[in-house]
């Protein structure tokens, strides 16, 4: 058993790295990107609705590009740290580029000239943070056995989760602007930022970059990697045959593969929900940066009960059922925001001036928050039960594998049905038939894993 020290040094870890997707990938700078590139096309002379489009497009092929890379890129990872025997030295260089590409988003102005370079560094930094995770949760298996690990995974997304609530409201309280060019406290950014230029909302790549410097000393302090692991030298052909023996011991394992295959589709899924939910709001519902940072801390709150829940349930049912009912929650969500638009619902028109729309949207926030962070916790636990301890990050890089190697698959779906029809709620309907794929494989996986219970 680990010590407690090391089990929270572990946790941090998802503290630190969490604001990354929060502020970057859905609420801040996600949204700041589209409104940017909607306006910089318009000036090109695209109609509003094809701007729309273009503006999610563009911000879907880098997401495309990013989850391929992970894809094919983290099981050779995972073979390379084992075979060195050292996790901690990748965690360090994945978190230096992390850092470093966060902090450089500052570049993004109103006027869209860095548009392109920004996407580049925002998406190499994701790279990198996603990186590090997937080695880092090869460490998990080293903290405790049996049900605990539930409880400590759901603990840790948890906290991850609190970071990204405490983040986002000093964004919102003290640096982004909306169109008036004043805080969610009525007043300009702080520090003497340039509204015009919008220097509160881009500064969120620098506070991105300093939350992540600050949180992951712990981190490094307190955990060390789980004692002597046998070492093979590094050479190319070695770190080849430990990957694909591990790819044939997966043919070999039908609950894994079930479970691989379910992961891929649904992790794919959540994925386009968090990194299109932002885009959705400001193009559909015409919200302000504001509004979806609001719409944020609700969903960031509800994630960081309900996986703390989460991760109680998982160590008294197991992973299995929290997947379950997390998926049948986010399938229900994805509907009604696909049948939702600012003047009807479901096709039923609203009265001129309802809020109801930006009501259930919020509604929809606090669900995705809550059910995502569960199926992410509950679907490393169940990996878990899968792994081999000595050869966990292995294990792992197929865990990110199979939440990447499809990663292409929801953006240029959702690039694709929005090209074709021209709608942004159209768009987003492959999403709903990748959950659906998922909760259907997941049949066939063994609630314990490959190991006794």
């Amino acid at each position: 058993m680990a010590t407690k020290k090391r089990i929270w040094g572990w946790m941090i870890f998802d503290l630190a790295q969490q604001p990354y997707a929060t502020l970057g990938l859905t609420f801040i700078f996600g949204p700041y990107f589209a409104a940017v590139a909607t306006a910089r096309f318009a000036r090109e002379g695209m109609g509003p609705a094809e701007a729309d489009a273009a503006a999610q497009s563009l911000w879907g092929m880098g997401q495309t590009l990013a989850g391929l890379f992970i894809a094919f890129t983290a099981p050779v990872l995972g073979a390379l740290a084992d075979a060195s025997g050292r996790r901690m030295p990748w965690i360090a260089a994945f978190s230096v580029i992390t850092v470093a590409c966060a902090a450089g988003l500052w570049v993004l102005t109103p006027d869209g000239s860095m548009l392109i370079p920004a996407l580049v560094l925002f998406f190499a930094g994701f790279v990198a943070a996603e990186s590090a995770t997937n080695v880092n949760n090869a460490l998990l298996p080293s903290l405790a056995t049996g049900p605990t690990i539930g409880r400590i995974s759901g603990s840790g997304a948890a906290l991850g989760y609190w970071g990204g609530v405490a983040s986002l409201i000093l964004m919102l309280l003290f640096l982004a602007e909306n169109d008036a060019g004043v805080t969610l406290l009525g007043t300009p950014p702080v520090f003497g930022l340039d509204a015009e230029a919008r220097e509160g909302t881009r500064a969120v790549g620098p506070v991105i970059a300093l939350w992540y410097a600050v949180f992951i000393i712990p981190f490094f302090a307190w955990v060390r990697d789980a004692g002597p692991v046998a070492r093979t030298r590094v050479t190319a052909r070695n770190v080849a045959a430990r990957l694909w023996e591990t790819l044939r011991d997966v043919a070999r394992r039908p609950s894994l593969a079930a479970f691989l295959g379910a992961s891929m589709l649904y992790r794919d899924a959540l994925a386009a929900v968090y990194a299109f939910g932002g885009l959705y709001a400001t193009l559909v519902l015409d919200w302000s940066v504001i509004q979806i940072g609001v719409f944020g801390i609700i969903g960031a709150i509800s994630a960081a009960i309900l996986t703390f829940a989460g991760g109680l349930a998982d160590a008294r049912l197991g992973p299995k059922p929290v997947i379950r009912a997390a998926i049948w929650i986010l399938i229900a969500v994805s509907v009604l925001v696909v049948s939702m638009t600012r003047d009807s619902l479901f096709g039923l028109a609203l009265p001129p001036g309802s809020r109801l729309p930006d009501i259930l949207f919020y509604v929809c926030g606090a669900l995705i928050g809550g059910a995502g962070g569960a199926l992410y916790s509950a679907s490393r636990s169940l990996m878990v039960r899968h792994a081999d301890p000595a050869r966990a990050t292995e294990a792992f890089g197929l865990f990110a594998l199979s939440g990447r190697a499809t990663a292409f698959l929801a953006p240029m779906a959702i690039t694709f049905a929005t090209w074709m029809s021209g709608s942004v709620r159209a768009g987003l309907l492959p999403v709903i038939a990748l959950f659906a794929l998922g909760l259907f494989l997941l049949g066939w996986v063994n609630k314990n894993g490959d190991r006794a219970a």
